[in-house]
């Protein structure tokens, strides 16, 4: 990471120097987060890292939670832990799922082991999948806001009354909060964000409904401390019989902890989950029904639940009148409030938080005076038909995992559909339509391994300065920025009138570059646009005194210079990122890199003018 950028300081450079807000109205906010679940925070963490923005997150809980719902942590959402500062401690304290055990009855209806798979392939993100308790990730993401220049936290015991809109006033939303403690608080907005859960109080407001059919299939669930002989307790394991039902075996982060998640009854017509009125105990004796032979002795129960699989989504996402054009979005819902899913597949938590990481930057762009407001209006298109392509996915995966195999083809299916789909519950599949944000594939041949609307996948790369091995994007932080990466063409190392050189002149002086067009003239020049660039050649073979001045900016306070934004190939590692990568040796490629880390064009080194005529799309 970098510091000092605005002279010495001394402590944790995680801490950012705290903004003065004493004159700042706590009752007058740009945004209003309603709900501290993992898109609210996901959301709040973002917006924190702008100290220019008002922000405020409130919590009907009286507290944060501390223990149960969500587990499991997609390599994807790993990848964001990343930009956010934080994935090596999930990393060090969660579950690793490396291997996943398939175990049915056989013809002797005892349970059998039928088949053992890797769980994430081989070379699909640097991150792993992960388990770690959601409370603990919420703990991450409030470290990370109260360490931000805002020293931003929630506010907690406060339950949503109403929410009104009115257009004539700068702050056009007025939210009425009850208090726990008694009495009420009125907040005025720009923008209303409602991350509030299935029962969203914000989704009523908006007149909004979750469409769908729930399967009617009751499961429960359970976090425990077992002593067991079934051999695969640590090891992530679906377990299907014929007679018993289903169970799903998520090891947990500690060495001891196990997650059950256990096929119940199906449910009748008009009847819901809480109406069974389930017990513990009665979880426990399904679950060592569906064990048996196996012993299953549980010396702790830590947390339990029941719930009623159901695939539900909105229409959208926001309070646009998008047919009319006459009124922009100004409230947004996100995560449960909008879509709801099974358990099974481990999306909940981590297509939330994808939500929130998608429209932060947006919201941050518009209150900056960045990019125009038309900007937001992505959210919705983007997130609404990812959510439907979730539903989709985990009806065919709930129906699939509850059934009750009859034939050798029948028992294989479950199987075949998990591996298929493995980039998919990865998280790395995720592609967006072409849009105002996303380009067309005129030039995506230039690199074909950075496919234009999926995420910039990392590789292995040597920083030029200091020989450092590391992961290309983990460059990519959570600040808003846009990323241009340029991949030099091969007879291009740092030579005088190359083709980085040419680009680079272009970028910083031409009326027309994005750089010069949308750079504030009193920020550093990589405060909008952050430029890097990759070299084939060995870090040795390239001179960094003979690279050109906006390689190695001069920025803060003191004109200190820059000197990490030029890599080259990691060739002693036998990891090339232009093989692995696709990118064109002959012409190089220059691949423009979205906030949340989802590549927005891919154009030429020698048409930069492609990338204004990009910007002047949405930016101001």
């Amino acid at each position: 990471m970098q510091y000092h950028l605005q002279g010495f300081r001394s402590g944790d450079p995680a801490v950012q120097p705290e903004i003065e807000k004493s004159r700042e109205n706590p009752s007058l906010v740009d945004v209003l987060i309603v709900g501290c679940g993992p898109a609210g925070l996901t959301l709040a963490t973002q917006l924190s890292a702008f100290p220019t923005i008002h922000t405020r997150i409130i919590e009907k809980k009286s507290g944060p939670l501390t223990v149960g719902q969500a587990d499991g942590v997609a390599c994807r959402s790993m990848e964001m832990f990343e930009a956010f500062g934080f994935a090596d401690a999930v990393k060090k304290e969660s579950y690793w799922v490396n291997e996943v055990v398939f175990w049915r009855q056989n013809s002797e209806k005892a349970l059998a082991r039928v088949d053992r798979i890797q769980d994430v392939e081989d070379g699909l993100s640097e991150m792993p999948h992960t388990i770690l308790n959601q409370a603990r990730i919420h703990d991450f993401y409030l470290q990370a806001m109260h360490n931000s220049a805002r020293r931003l936290s929630p506010d907690y015991g406060r339950t949503l009354v109403s929410l009104n809109r009115d257009d004539s006033s700068d702050h056009p939303l007025t939210a009425n909060f009850e208090l726990a403690g008694g009495g009420e608080e009125i907040i005025r907005a720009k923008y209303v964000v409602g991350c509030d859960g299935a029962r969203s109080k914000v989704r009523q407001t908006l007149g909004y409904e979750l469409k769908g059919e729930a399967a009617r299939q009751l499961w429960g669930v359970m976090d425990a401390l077992v002593v067991t002989d079934f051999p695969d307790i640590r090891l992530k394991a679906a377990i299907q019989t014929d007679t018993q039902g289903s169970l799903l075996i998520i090891p947990r982060e500690g060495g001891y902890m196990v997650r059950l998640y256990i096929e119940m009854d199906q449910l009748g017509d008009n009847e819901r989950a809480s109406d069974r009125q389930l017990t513990a105990d009665q979880l426990i004796a399904k679950a060592q029904r569906i064990f048996s032979p196996y012993q299953l002795e549980f010396k702790e129960i830590v947390w339990w639940s029941a719930y009623e699989i159901g695939q539900r989504v909105c229409d959208k996402f926001d309070d646009s009148d998008i047919p009319s054009g006459n009124r922009a979005a100004r409230i947004f819902i996100a995560g449960d409030a909008c879509h709801t899913h099974s358990p099974k597949a481990g999306q909940g938590m981590n297509v939330s938080m994808a939500d929130a990481f998608n429209l932060g930057w947006k919201l941050a762009a518009v209150l900056r005076g960045e990019a125009h407001s038309k900007l937001l209006q992505t959210y919705s298109d983007e997130r609404q038909s990812k959510a439907q392509e979730l539903i989709e996915f985990d009806r065919v995966l709930a129906k699939l995992f509850s059934a009750k195999p009859t034939t050798a083809a029948e028992t294989e299916q479950f199987q075949r559909y998990f591996k298929k789909h493995g980039r998919y519950t990865a998280g790395v599949e995720t592609c967006y339509d072409a849009s105002i944000i996303t380009a067309t594939s005129e030039y995506q041949a230039l690199a074909e391994g950075y496919p234009i609307g999926k995420r910039f996948q990392s590789a292995p790369v040597i920083r030029l300065a200091d020989a450092k091995p590391m992961e290309l994007a983990h460059v990519i932080k959570a600040d808003g920025r846009w990323r241009l990466m340029l991949f030099a063409p091969a007879n291009d190392a740092a030579k005088t009138d190359g083709a980085i050189e040419q680009f680079c002149h272009y970028w910083e002086s031409n009326p027309a570059s994005p750089l010069v067009c949308y750079t504030p003239d009193d920020n550093d020049i990589d405060s909008v646009i952050d430029v890097r660039v990759v070299f084939q050649q060995s870090h040795r073979d390239i001179a960094i005194e003979h690279l050109p001045r906006l390689l190695t900016p001069a920025k803060g306070r003191y004109g200190l210079k820059d000197y990490e934004k030029v890599f080259c190939a990691n060739l002693s590692s036998g990891y090339d990122i232009f093989e692995h990568r696709g990118i064109s040796r002959e012409q190089g490629a220059a691949v423009l890199v979205r906030p949340d880390q989802f590549v927005a064009h891919v154009v030429p080194v020698d048409k930069p003018e492609l990338l204004g005529v990009f910007f002047a799309n949405f930016q101001r």
